[in-house]
């Protein structure tokens, strides 16, 4: 058997099999949009009360305050400060380091398995139509099979093909739709941190300069 007759027999099968691996992928997406879900909701907070409590905190010089604070908060932005606040005897350039490192440390939790909505976003109608193509295959197939050929045979089989493709593009566009939110709330976070970090910053550099002059 050549090569040709065993794809062709391959795609004999049909596009059923399809079907069930869309379902099984849609499973896994919202499962995913689940747990992100779970996740940003669990670190919201509210971005201005915060920026204004622990600037007024570290303003004042009053770290133990500060990381008391922070402690109590449960974001990305609270636990990027906190690692520089308990870090802050280690001088400027160190803490500098520390918030960088727990910044892309929170990123990428934030980011983790996004790559599975972005992925089924992108490959899910294609998907779909090789379905579909496998279906229409399959009918063409088995209609020269016919003793009695008939276009309605045909028809059906194309018809029941195509529910391939919608069953693809049903998965894909959710997929995208919370991929692209998902995505806007890792950028609204890796902002707030890094305009915390810069806060801590400007503080420990003055004081560091401060100090130098003595």
């Amino acid at each position: 058997m050549d090569i040709v007759q065993i794809l062709r027999n391959l795609a004999l099968v049909g596009g059923t099999w399809i079907l069930y691996l869309l379902i099984l992928a849609s499973i896994l997406s919202l499962a995913v949009m689940l747990q992100k879900a779970i996740f940003f909701y669990r670190n919201r907070t509210s971005w201005d009360d915060f920026l204004e409590m622990i600037t007024a905190f570290i303003s004042k010089g009053d770290i133990d305050a500060a990381v008391e604070y922070t402690q109590r908060i449960n974001s990305p932005a609270a636990r990027v400060v906190l690692s520089g606040l308990i870090n802050v005897d280690k001088g400027p350039a160190a803490v500098e380091e520390i918030l960088l490192g727990k910044r892309i440390s929170e990123k990428f939790k934030m980011e983790s398995r996004l790559v599975v909505l972005g992925t089924l976003g992108n490959n899910a109608p294609f998907i779909g139509l090789f379905g579909t193509v496998l279906g229409i295959i399959k009918a063409f197939h088995d209609l020269a099979m016919s003793s009695n050929p008939n276009p309605s045979v045909v028809m059906a089989g194309v018809s029941e093909a195509l529910v391939a493709t919608a069953v693809g593009l049903l998965v894909a566009i959710p997929a995208v739709i919370a991929y692209n939110f998902f995505q806007r709330k890792v950028k609204e976070f890796v902002t707030q941190m890094e305009t915390a970090s810069k806060i801590l910053l400007v503080y420990l550099k003055s004081e560091a300069k401060s100090d130098a002059r003595i």
